[in-house]
C-alpha cells in the first residue's frame, strides 16, 4: 500500500500561481510515475502533469506552459507548480502514484481560481 499526503490548494486570483507538494509512504519502491490529475464538476479527471522515476515529464494540454513538476526521490514527493492561473483550472487536484502498475490516489485538495 502507498499512502499519499497532499498539501497546498485554496483560493486564488486570476492570474496567480499555485503549488500542490504530495508525500508518498508505505511501500514506495519500484514507484514509476508520481504527478496530478484533476477533475473538474462534471468532467472527468484529467492529467495535470506527471514525472518518471528516469525524470521524463508530461503535461496535460491545457496547463502546457504553464505547469512544471517535480519529484524528490529521497522524499519520494512530487511538487506541482503552476502559473498564469485561469477559471477554468478549478477543481480538485489528485496526487497519484503508480507502483508496479497499481494506482493510489489522494484524497484531493480543492483548487479554486476566481475571475
Amino acid at each position: 500500500q502507498v499512502q499519499l499526503a497532499e498539501s497546498g490548494g485554496g483560493l486564488v486570483q486570476a492570474g496567480g500561481s499555485l503549488r500542490l507538494s504530495c508525500v508518498a509512504s508505505g511501500r514506495i519502491n519500484s514507484i514509476i510515475h508520481m504527478g496530478w490529475y484533476r477533475q473538474a464538476p462534471g468532467k472527468q479527471r484529467e492529467l495535470v502533469a506527471r514525472i518518471s522515476s528516469d525524470g521524463t515529464t508530461n503535461y496535460g494540454d491545457s496547463v502546457k506552459g504553464r505547469a512544471t513538476v517535480s519529484r524528490d526521490n529521497g522524499q519520494n514527493s512530487v511538487l506541482l507548480q503552476m502559473s498564469s492561473l485561469k477559471p477554468e483550472d478549478t477543481a480538485v487536484y489528485y496526487c497519484h502514484v503508480d507502483r508496479m502498475g497499481f494506482n493510489y490516489w489522494g484524497q484531493g485538495t480543492q483548487v479554486t481560481v476566481s475571475s
